[in-house]
C-alpha cells in the first residue's frame, strides 16, 4: 500500500489557485452572455431601418427580377413569416421571462381575501378627497 504524502498538493498553474469555485452567485448574467445580449441589441439599434424594410418585404413578398443576367424568382407574400421573424428577433432584445406558478397552502388552490372594512386606509389629507 502506499502511504499518503505529508505536504500538501499545490495548483500546477497559478491561475488555478484563484478561481471562484463556488460559482456565479444566482440572477447575475454569465460575461458572454452579457456581451452577447449587447452584441446584438448594437446591431438591431444599427440596422434599424433595414430590419424594418427586411419585415416589409417578407410581408409583402417580391417580385422576381433579373440580376447579372440570372433571374432571381420572387417570394409570395407571407405576413406571418415576417411577425415570426419580429418575434424572434425581440427575443434578442428583451428574453423571456419565465413562467412561475403561484399556488396556495400545500399546492392547493390560492386563497385571496379582500378586507373592506376600512381599517387600515390612510386618513384623507387636507384639501384633497378619500381614496376610493
Amino acid at each position: 500500500m502506499s502511504e499518503t504524502p505529508d505536504k500538501v498538493l499545490k495548483p500546477v498553474d497559478k491561475r488555478l489557485a484563484n478561481l471562484n469555485r463556488a460559482g456565479r452567485t444566482k440572477g447575475v448574467p454569465n460575461k458572454a452572455t452579457r456581451t452577447f445580449r449587447e452584441v446584438i441589441n448594437q446591431l438591431l439599434e444599427d440596422n434599424a431601418d433595414n430590419v424594418a424594410l427586411w419585415l416589409q418585404q417578407t410581408a409583402e413578398g417580391s417580385k422576381a427580377r433579373k440580376v447579372g443576367g440570372k433571374t432571381i424568382p420572387g417570394r409570395a407574400p407571407d405576413p406571418h413569416g415576417a411577425a415570426r421573424l419580429l418575434a424572434n428577433l425581440g427575443e434578442f432584445a428583451a428574453p423571456r421571462l419565465s413562467r412561475a406558478e403561484v399556488t396556495g397552502e400545500g399546492g392547493g388552490p390560492l386563497t385571496v381575501v379582500i378586507n373592506r372594512s376600512g381599517k387600515g386606509r390612510p386618513e384623507p389629507q387636507e384639501g384633497g378627497s378619500e381614496p376610493t
